[in-house]
């Protein structure tokens, strides 16, 4: 985490707690830490292992929800529902999301798009101030169309060996029949 982000979230998170008369316990605080310490998306049993594992801080499921549910309000976490499942992320100087989720697997991954940036920007919403955006685009990843597609392909290939074995099948059956009306006509 650069510092100058860390220091600038738990000024944020400070002034709060102080102008509404929070307490400023030890548990928001490492918890802040730790969501600034993460790599993109994470799930609240993935924050509570981290705490408990590597920073030796455990911290009840309900002090995590609540706490990540004070830091959405403060806009310094985001929260995504991805297909049935629900992921944070921090978000601190960075309201606008673009993501990419694949409906096979579904892998996330984030788009950085100026493009996308700059039209929402200049959309024009009445009595109405943008703060961000997210946005989901739902598809097939590369690994996943990959995986279908050589699985196609094995169909096909054992598609077409049923119907060489039926073709095969079928012209023993003819043949073999062909050789019975041959026998009988010479047995007559």
């Amino acid at each position: 985490m650069k510092e100058t982000v860390r220091t600038a979230v738990r000024r944020v998170l400070t002034n709060y707690l102080v102008i509404n008369n929070h307490r400023r316990t030890p548990e928001r605080y490492a918890i802040l830490d730790a969501v600034y310490s993460m790599n993109g998306h994470f799930t609240l049993d993935e924050l509570g292992e981290k705490l408990c594992e590597e920073e030796n801080f455990p911290v009840s499921r309900a002090t995590l929800y609540n706490t990540l549910k004070l830091f959405m309000e403060l806009r310094l976490v985001i929260r995504h529902r991805f297909q049935g499942s629900t992921r944070y992320e921090a978000c601190y100087e960075n309201n606008s999301h673009s993501h990419q989720v694949c409906t096979v697997c579904g892998k996330v991954t984030e788009v950085k798009s100026p493009e996308i940036a700059s039209v929402i920007s200049s959309v024009h919403l009445k009595r109405f101030r943008k703060d961000g955006f997210s946005l989901y685009i739902y598809g097939i990843c590369s690994s996943c169309q990959a995986k279908i597609t050589r699985q196609m392909k094995q169909v096909q290939k054992k598609a077409s060996a049923r119907k060489k074995l039926a073709e095969v099948g079928e012209k023993t059956e003819s043949t073999v029949k062909k050789a019975e009306t041959k026998q009988k006509k010479q047995t007559k």
